[in-house]
């Protein structure tokens, strides 16, 4: 017996409503983005492994552990995206838009991670994400947080999120800091995981977000970063949580967050759940003012967000039900090439139209059902002599004769 395809382990297949529900965020996305000036940018779903080893950080999880690397056939090591930020900086660069900061980008597609497979986390997963950069005022951190917010709360599901946002301080805090974890975690080393072990030296501040039970009952007694911060850190800090309030965006403070990319400082974030268990983060980003130039670009500011559009699609509210059909039924072979002509006018109308091939009219009438179609037109010998057809309203079994030269304007306006 042949053996049954299946999709790989940790993806899916989007049919029906669940494709709905992505197409729907990333619909409602795109258009509130456009009000705030971003503008699309699609960057291929592979590139040079050197783009995310350089960016994301090799002490991170995604680098050390989940990456889906690979040599092509041209030996060159290439890497399947495992988030959308650093490719679209790389193709910033590429394309030589650092002459026209700054910008406002806004992108959305799979990415991928070699993860374990749960509720709301894929090996191939779906992202939107936007990238505000040039910009270092801190109120364009609350325009992007406020950008993210307005975005859950049309799709309807801003109640169901806290966000919490945190400053990872600028390069001189985080050197502070980071000498203070390495100095308050060395005496315990050999408690720690063995991935905060390797971590330590590297970069301290990923072993503030351990998952290890170990490591997170030393975490609690370790440094708090806000004693660390430099004036400039803390002002900065201090706007974006004034803007945040002048637009009484609600938020709380959460001094362990730090992110899970080494990229970011300043000013980082996450809209949160309950409702998604392990996963429960739904929306998040940080601002990154060294990155571009870690990538061998100019130095630039920027701060951006991503939203997991399998995890925001379980918290949506149900979908309003999309257009229902209008099934076209022949009856009789003589009737057929009036009814096709009839259902490419309703078409060009933009109006859902099935015409049904084969089968008595029973049958049709069956398909029109399943199909689940508002109306059914049926045209027969004695409907092409008088040049009329029946409409039946499907959800009520009214019948109506419509001369046929004037049913795309009846249904327009009916529908």
């Amino acid at each position: 017996m042949t053996e049954k395809l299946q999709p790989p382990r940790g993806t899916q297949d989007l049919i029906g409503d669940e494709y709905r529900r992505h197409a729907h965020i990333i619909q409602t996305a795109q258009t509130i983005a456009h009000s705030y000036g971003y503008e699309p940018i699609a960057t291929p779903i592979f590139e040079s492994t050197a783009v995310f080893k350089r960016t994301i950080g090799e002490t991170s999880d995604i680098v050390g552990k989940e990456m889906y690397t690979f040599e092509d056939r041209g030996g060159e090591e290439v890497t399947l995206r495992p988030e959308g930020t650093a490719g679209t900086l790389r193709a910033v660069i590429s394309n030589g838009l650092t002459q026209h900061l700054p910008l406002k980008l806004i992108y959305s597609g799979p990415m991928f991670r070699y993860e374990r497979p749960q509720l709301g986390r894929r090996r191939q997963f779906h992202q939107l994400g936007v990238e505000c950069l040039g910009i270092a005022h801190p109120y364009s951190d609350v325009e992007t947080i406020a950008l993210g917010t307005q975005v859950l709360k049309a799709l309807g599901v801003l109640e169901k999120t806290t966000l919490e946002i945190n400053t990872l301080g600028d390069t001189e805090s985080r050197q502070n800091y980071r000498q203070a974890l390495i100095d308050y975690f060395t005496p315990y080393q050999n408690q720690l995981s063995k991935d905060s072990q390797d971590r330590l030296l590297r970069n301290p501040l990923r072993i503030l977000d351990s998952k290890d039970e170990g490591d997170r009952a030393l975490v609690a007694n370790a440094p708090q970063f806000e004693n660390y911060l430099n004036e400039t850190s803390s002002t900065f800090f201090a706007q974006v949580c004034q803007g945040l309030d002048a637009l009484n965006i609600s938020y709380q403070i959460n001094r362990r967050l730090v992110r899970g990319l080494d990229y970011y400082n300043h000013t980082a974030f996450e809209f949160v759940t309950t409702e998604l268990g392990a996963q429960g983060t739904v929306l998040a980003g940080g601002r990154y003012d060294g990155l571009m130039s870690q990538m061998g670009g100019p130095e630039t500011p920027g701060i951006g967000w991503a939203l997991g559009i399998e995890r925001l699609a379980l918290l949506l509210p149900a979908l309003d039900g999309h257009d229902r059909p209008i099934a076209v039924i022949p009856v009789g072979e003589a009737a057929f090439s009036c009814c096709f002509n009839l259902t490419m006018q309703l078409r060009d109308r933009q109006l859902m139209t099935d015409i049904a091939y084969s089968g008595n009219v029973g049958k049709r009438l069956k398909r029109a059902n399943k199909i689940n179609a508002r109306y059914a037109i049926m045209i027969g010998d004695e409907e092409l002599t008088t040049s009329q057809a029946i409409i039946k309203d499907l959800d009520t079994g009214e019948q109506k004769l419509v001369a046929i030269s004037e049913i795309s304007d009846y249904l327009s306006n009916l529908i």
